[in-house]
């Protein structure tokens, strides 16, 4: 381009009027069409279409002024004319070129800019990539782990579950054998009672003293009754401790709640009274007879009225321990109450206690598996936790009243479905 018009300025101003003028005419011309013709130089068409008039009205100039001098010095004026205006066109012509130019240089420069963004996104993309599956591979390898960690936890939850029930079973045997020896004491007195009885009838028999015989026939019978009676009362003792040993059914039944909650009332008390001899509590009951029986998991149920009992009697042998190392005029008397309650749509079962209570502070974590406030080895924490699920799995709920060192109440509530309902 700039050879083009270096061409130019010097065929008009430079070789005007002399052989080397020719020269330029040619070489300007030359160059203007080894610039149109060639592919590789179809960027300087536009400064060729800019020189070119300039190029044809100088060369046509000095060819009319060679051919007919007097024709062309009538005309020579115009023809300077025409010259200024190539030239004007020229200069008009290339200064849109160089700006044409300007703009696709900045263009090409903007696409040299993208591409290498482009290029960089690229590469940013295949390392970004290359790093997503890796985090991938670490993440399902994690997933995993989880979840092999998930069934070990559940497979030791499961085992910590079934120690609870059995370290629970272990405190209640001292009371399940109390319970128990009651009514064989019963069978074997009244056994004693109905083997005089019989060595009685013989010998009213033989004395033909019939009248007696049938007295006596009625007592031996009366002591049967209440033989069966006592031995169906150890036989339902012993089934308790089966469901309570055994894994839960998960199945619902018709169960008299009053029985449960009486039982292990009496069944805690007991067997905490044969591990520690100078623990003693006065327990009091207060039963809605309006229930009679609901449909529940009865093991399940039993094993949350148990695990409050417990607390509750701890609670008071706690304070009463307490209470004897410290000068106080006052008489204290550990009471646990147990209550049940039908009301709209469920029944309420209480088990109330007059002993530490629970401090504030600990109140919103004792249903958290593993939270305890006994020390070592008394307690696994997972009582209330336990018995807060299986209350929820049952459609009830668990809630606690509780003022520091005066008391402390659970209140159970279940769905009420009486068993003539069902």
């Amino acid at each position: 381009m700039y050879v083009i018009a270096a061409l130019g300025v010097l065929d008009l101003v430079v070789f005007k009027n002399s052989v080397l003028n020719w020269v330029a005419h040619f070489f300007l011309l030359g160059a203007i069409g080894i610039a149109y013709v060639l592919p590789e130089l179809r960027f300087f068409r536009n400064t060729v279409i800019a020189v070119l008039p300039f190029a044809i009205v100088s060369f046509l100039t000095d060819v009319v002024g060679l051919i007919h001098t007097p024709f062309f010095q009538k005309i020579e004026d115009y023809f300077e004319i025409i010259q200024i205006c190539t030239v004007a066109w020229m200069i008009a012509m290339l200064i849109g070129v160089n700006k044409q130019r300007k703009a696709l240089e900045k263009e090409r420069q903007k696409r040299e800019i993208e591409e290498e963004q482009n290029r960089f996104i690229a590469a940013r993309r295949a390392e970004l990539e290359t790093m997503v599956a890796a985090r991938t591979s670490e993440l399902l390898t994690q997933k995993e782990e989880l979840e092999h960690a998930l069934m070990e936890l559940r497979e030791t939850q499961v085992q910590l579950i079934q120690k609870e029930k059995m370290a629970s079973l272990g405190e209640l045997t001292a009371g399940i054998a109390h319970e128990i020896q009651n009514p064989l004491n019963f069978v074997n007195n009244f056994s004693e009672v109905n083997k005089e009885l019989l060595d009685e009838m013989e010998h009213e028999v033989d004395k033909g003293n019939m009248a007696e015989v049938k007295e006596i026939m009625k007592d031996i019978k009366e002591n049967e009754i209440k033989i069966s009676q006592h031995g169906k009362r150890a036989d339902a003792i012993v089934k308790g401790m089966l469901q309570h040993s055994r894994l839960s059914s998960g199945k619902k039944e018709p169960t008299d709640i009053n029985a449960l909650a009486d039982e292990y009332l009496r069944l805690s008390y007991h067997g905490l009274r044969a591990k520690d001899k100078s623990f003693n509590a006065t327990f009091k009951t207060d039963f809605d007879e309006s229930i009679k029986e609901i449909e529940v998991i009865p093991q399940d149920i039993g094993r949350v009225l148990l695990n409050l009992i417990n607390n509750a009697f701890y609670s008071v042998n706690e304070k009463k321990k307490a209470w004897s190392q410290t000068p106080n005029t006052d008489r204290y008397d550990p009471i646990v109450y147990v209550a049940t309650k039908r009301l709209d749509g469920k029944v309420q079962i209480c088990v109330k206690d007059n002993g530490m209570g629970i401090p504030q502070k600990v109140l919103d974590k004792i249903y958290q598996p593993f939270f305890t406030t006994k020390p070592a080895g008394q307690g696994t924490g997972l009582g209330l936790s336990l018995s807060y699920e299986i209350l929820k799995a049952h459609g009830g709920e668990l809630r606690v009243e509780t003022r520091e060192g005066e008391f402390a109440q659970f209140i159970m509530e279940l769905p009420f479905a009486s068993v003539d309902k069902v």
